[in-house]
């Protein structure tokens, strides 16, 4: 299952790598072209090339998964679900505000692969990953977007 890094020169970008020590501030779940997202203000499915219009670097990664398709069906179910801001801002001052019918990137790729049988982290720190620790994470090297 590969996961899309990326990144652009926005505020809230600068600042979400500034408090994660990270270089990425933005993930999304992909296969093939297509790719979830938990954006501002959704869930959604969208492109991998309409992702990148929006960012200013972006790699992709590949990562061990039990059962990609269970991971992917699971982000689809997602679909239309709100972003979670109040769980970012959590986030950020070091408290769990999340709300489960809400999604911020991280959380929902996490997720993702926990679904898909490859948790990433142990279920209950799924909430608290942001991009950076995901790139941390051993998987195969960078594959260009």
């Amino acid at each position: 299952m590969k996961i899309l890094f990326c990144k652009s020169r926005s505020p809230l970008s600068w600042l979400i790598r500034l408090i994660t020590w990270s270089s990425w501030s933005h993930v999304a779940l992909v296969n093939g072209d297509q790719a979830i997202e938990a954006e501002w203000n959704a869930v959604r499915l969208t492109t991998v090339a309409e992702i990148m219009s929006r960012h200013t670097a972006g790699v992709l990664v590949e990562f061990p998964c039990a059962d990609p398709g269970a991971t992917w069906a699971w982000a689809l179910s997602q679909l239309g679900k709100p972003y979670d801001l109040k769980a970012l801002f959590g986030f950020i001052m070091r408290r769990d505000w999340t709300d489960k019918g809400k999604w911020f990137c991280s959380e929902l790729v996490a997720m993702g692969f926990q679904e898909g049988g490859s948790p990433l982290y142990r279920a209950e720190f799924v909430s608290h990953i942001d991009p950076g620790m995901l790139w941390m994470l051993p998987g195969g090297p960078p594959i260009a977007p």
